[in-house]
């Protein structure tokens, strides 16, 4: 690991934040790291308010899309709402398509199936939309690149207007509408939303012509804000006070869908991070194993007693998937040791049979073993599909874009993206790759890196220091957790390995003569017990544990050396 300290802000800037907020040095260096530098930023930031919603008639082609529907609604035309199979795109459906309930009865979902049409808008959902006399399709969280679909569906009357978040191309499909804050020509003040918010911008615009308030959708964040921890955007602007309510929607009053989720996982309180690793999966879930209609259909159902019996049938999708990871991930270890392949810069697999719904897992579990831009394909119909994962500050995206000769189609973000190619082309595709990865990436990428927010002193830890730490939730990127460095410590002798493989160390440490003891876990760092007989110097992150009905401040070790 490398650890690198984070630049420290102007003195003065920090001196006058600490005295306007009334907190230590430490908190203000930290607030101002994160362009939080005046007493009203603080407010902003401690207190977010809905007030700092956004006008969505803001976003380029928003007044185009809401008369649309409109007209839809006017002349009583069947309306298919369309999305990706991912957490985004789900979330987005149920979003848009249970607000169109409440004021139109014609509204259908659509989730194209992962194997038989793959990523986006595809022919097959537009002949469906023929087929059942859909004359408008809302498309969510895709659609940015599919100029040929949407002028397919133009030629059989049928129109579209687009929701997406992803980097658009050279060209704009020629949709009546397309809402996509990252569009060149878009002025919309923050470009950061996910699929799903650029839905709820929809039905804010929608819901303003029937003088609703941004109260009114308050009930809808709950889907947001799962799409938001899902999909890892920004969690700062717009991102952050959708994130805040919604989480208040999920642990107060969500929808039966995902109360019937958190029912099963026995959670009480819902950070961001329970989102990421316990809603999350299990709607991801059903667009892998089965069909993202599971998935719709669970978020969007009205009676709990259903909902809970959806959310027992994803849960065993969601213990099939993780079989599947792990046994997929063996496998292309296994590939990548055969092939003698450990010393490249990436990592690049195939293998025909493996499951087209857990490659993107696949593809992050070999990051975190080799910590190199990763490529896992399997066989799609004709082609191979591959999902790509990067490492910390390098542009995966740019990199296939360089290798696009050897390209059928892709499409994503810098840190994930999907593409397929011709079998014939796979290990010339692998080759320039590699090729372009060695030459562009710089060589310190490879090394994780660990961002520490401040150096202090154990002693610094107090529970109001700790409060206001917490008060700085929701977390994500662009507002992590806070990592602090304190060196010099000790355990207190009664440190051990701990796991049913001794992968994780628990410790209790102090610092100096101050023999105040915090309890410390460190998941995964076990091999590190052998650091711990002298002084050592640690990094982490500070959690509350509960034992017992006792709180108390825990540290969550990244790394020791």
């Amino acid at each position: 690991m490398r650890w690198t300290l984070k630049p420290t802000p102007a003195n003065e800037k920090v001196e006058k934040l600490a005295k306007e907020l009334q907190i230590n040095k430490t908190l203000a260096t930290i607030l101002c790291q994160r362009n939080i530098e005046t007493f009203n930023d603080a407010k902003k930031y401690f207190r977010p308010s809905l007030e700092d919603i956004h006008n969505p008639f803001l976003m380029k082609d928003m007044d185009l899309a809401v008369e649309r529907i409109e007209k839809a609604i006017a002349n009583n035309e069947n309306i298919l709402i369309y999305g990706d199979y991912d957490v985004d795109g789900t979330t987005a459906v149920s979003l848009v398509s249970s607000y169109l309930k409440t004021i139109h009865p014609n509204i259908a979902t659509y989730i194209p199936d992962r194997y038989a049409e793959g990523y986006g808008v595809s022919f097959i959902g537009i002949d469906f939309a023929q087929d059942n006399d859909f004359s408008l399709i809302i498309a969510l969280d895709c659609g940015i690149k599919a100029i040929d679909k949407v002028a397919y569906a133009t030629e059989k009357n049928i129109d579209f207007i687009i929701c997406d978040h992803h980097k658009p191309g050279d060209e704009i499909p020629k949709a009546i509408a397309v809402l996509n804050a990252k569009r060149e020509d878009c002025n919309y003040p923050f470009d950061e939303l996910c699929g799903c918010g650029v839905g709820f911008k929809l039905i804010q615009a929608l819901g303003s012509k029937r003088n609703q308030t941004i109260k009114d959708f308050i009930p809808y964040l709950d889907l947001v804000a799962t799409a938001i921890a899902a999909d890892i955007v920004p969690m700062n602007g717009e991102n952050r006070v959708l994130a805040y309510y919604g989480l208040q929607v999920i642990n107060k009053n969500p929808r039966n869908g995902i109360k019937a989720i958190i029912h099963q996982s026995k959670k009480t309180e819902l950070t961001i991070t329970d989102v990421v690793f316990t809603i999350a999966p299990r709607i991801n879930a059903a667009g892998r194993m089965k069909h993202g209609n599971y998935a719709v259909e669970l978020l969007t159902e009205m009676d709990f007693d259903a909902a809970v019996d959806f959310a027992a049938a994803i849960e065993i999708f969601n213990a099939d998937r993780k079989d599947l990871d792990k046994k997929i991930t063996d496998e292309a270890i296994i590939q990548i040791i055969d092939n003698e392949e450990e010393n490249r810069f990436t990592s690049v697999v195939y293998q025909e049979d493996w499951h087209k719904g857990v490659i993107g897992i696949v593809a992050s579990r070999l990051i975190e073993k080799y910590y190199r831009p990763t490529l896992v394909f399997t066989k799609s119909g004709d082609k191979l599909a591959a999902s790509a994962r990067s490492v910390k500050g390098f542009d995966v995206y740019n990199a296939l874009h360089a290798c696009e000769e050897f390209i059928e189609q892709f499409g994503g973000h810098k840190y994930a993206a999907g593409l397929t190619l011709l079998p014939e082309n796979y290990e010339k595709f692998k080759n320039k790759f590699e090729e372009v990865v060695k030459t562009t990436i710089d060589k310190e990428l490879l090394t994780p890196e660990i961002s520490i927010d401040a150096e202090i002193d154990l002693s610094e830890i107090t529970p109001k220091f700790f409060r206001i730490i917490q008060q700085m939730a929701p977390f994500g990127p662009m507002n992590m957790k806070p990592v602090f460095k304190s060196t010099c410590v000790r355990d207190n002798g009664y440190g051990k390995q701990v796991g049913a493989d001794k992968t994780h160390l628990k410790l209790s440490v102090f610092q100096g003569d101050n023999k105040k003891t915090f309890n410390s876990i460190g998941f995964g760092l076990g091999e590190k017990m052998e650091f711990v007989k002298n002084d050592f110097d640690i990094v982490y992150a500070l959690d509350e544990n509960e034992w017992n009905g006792h709180k108390s401040i825990q540290l969550m070790l990244k790394d020791l050396k």
